[in-house]
């Protein structure tokens, strides 16, 4: 399929063909939801932890005789119905990771660039550089393509100085070609690659 070459003020300035293997299939939802909670579950912080009654730190001498106080019987202060004492059952270090096949994580990149393409929402950019690193500017450009978020793919190394625009501004994600991810895909508004990123991107899908 053809598509119109752009500049970043959403200017005409070519033409692009681009693969129907990658950017032509139907959207499927199922596919790309299965990737995102892959892609979600992978990036879960796992440092959560608390200490049992094994590890925590005190003495095992009992701390008052078995009878004669009145209290109820103790073995030891590390215990978990004392103060100070161990947890049971609370989270430990785990891995939240769960198993996805390399053919299905590559086939929900490609429904999810074919769902934007079929929103009218992804364009092929000439070249993202700019004249000079300026937030002002580099959202003005932008702005021609809508509002809402913007997710922008490049090859490496990225522009310099558009790397530094786009660090104080919330709603644009640099990333190099590389990095394509369904997540960030899906939750952008609009999707900006650059003509070099494309066909990096392509001969990384076939």
């Amino acid at each position: 399929m053809k598509a119109e070459l752009l500049s970043l003020k959403k200017q005409v300035v070519g033409e692009v063909v681009l693969d129907d293997s990658i950017f032509g299939l139907d959207e499927r939802a199922d596919i790309i939801k299965r990737v995102i909670d892959w892609q979600r579950a992978k990036a879960r912080s796992v440092s959560h932890s608390i200490k049992t009654v094994g590890e925590v730190s005190g003495t095992t001498k009992k701390p008052f005789k078995q009878k004669g106080t009145g209290n109820a019987r103790q073995g030891n202060a590390r215990a978990v119905q004392r103060r100070g004492g161990g947890v049971s059952h609370g989270p430990q270090v785990r891995s939240y990771d769960i198993k996805l096949q390399k053919k299905l994580r590559k086939l929900g990149l490609k429904h999810a660039l074919s769902s934007k393409k079929l929103q009218g929402n992804l364009h092929i950019i000439d070249s993202i550089a700019i004249k000079s690193p300026k937030t002002s500017c580099m959202l003005k450009s932008l702005s021609n393509f809508g509002v809402g978020k913007f997710l922008v793919i490049d090859s490496a190394p990225l522009d310099n100085n558009f790397r530094l625009s786009s660090a104080s501004a919330s709603n644009i994600t640099l990333i190099p070609m590389i990095g394509t991810n369904v997540y960030d895909l899906i939750r952008s508004n609009h999707v900006l690659i650059s003509k070099n990123a494309l066909m990096l991107l392509e001969k990384r899908l076939k």
